[in-house]
């Protein structure tokens, strides 16, 4: 009977991480797929869309491009004499690889304290709250994958002096995210109507 009980409490125990865990999605790089594979993604998605006015296509670019949608993605290791790791190389971690900083203040700013950063819906959340800012402080627009990106990136204030200007690599990124929100969005074009019953709230 004890070693039944030991049984049962095990399987269950097993069922609970397996519900908790988040898998990527198979295919990152198909809107419809993502939110066939993830069918709760799209609800909160959408939500913060309808709270902040960032696009759904918009969050999910960013997100793929800051994580491929790997839930806990860590910022790079740092090396010591280029051979012993020593650290992290920023505090950034989760879905939009947000640094502690930031993510304190998103907090703090929304009254959300319990947001997570390895939380999808927590995640796009913030990706919206954070693009509303960039349009309120910087005036970029909520649609404008691209710069919304490179204000994601820099901060506020690193957009204002216009710091990604010397880095070429970064606005290569920039306009590969510019990219990879037009094929979202059109690929969302196609599957909207088996997506969201009430169709005319997305993005388009």
């Amino acid at each position: 009977m004890i070693m039944y009980k030991s049984l049962l409490i095990l399987c269950l125990s097993t069922l609970v991480l397996a519900a908790c865990s988040s898998d990527p999605p198979r295919n990152v790089n198909d809107s419809c797929a993502i939110f066939d594979d993830k069918d709760d993604w799209y609800e909160y998605a959408t939500d913060s869309f309808e709270k902040w006015g960032v696009p759904v296509h918009v969050q999910l670019a960013i997100i793929h491009q800051e994580s491929r949608f790997v839930d806990d993605a860590k910022a790079p290791r740092d090396f010591l004499l280029w051979v012993i790791p020593w650290g992290r190389k920023s505090s950034a971690y989760g879905f939009g690889q947000v640094k502690d900083s930031t993510w304190e203040w998103y907090q703090k700013e929304t009254g959300n304290g319990w947001a997570d950063r390895d939380d999808f819906e927590d995640v796009t959340d913030f990706i919206g709250w954070y693009g509303n800012v960039s349009h309120r402080k910087l005036g970029i627009s909520k649609w404008d994958a691209r710069k919304q990106y490179l204000a994601y990136h820099e901060g506020h204030g690193g957009y204002r002096r216009g710091s990604y200007r010397n880095k070429a690599w970064l606005q290569k990124v920039a306009n590969k995210v510019g990219r990879q929100a037009g094929r979202y969005r059109a690929q969302l074009k196609k599957c909207a109507h088996k997506l969201d019953r009430g169709w005319s709230l997305w993005p388009f």
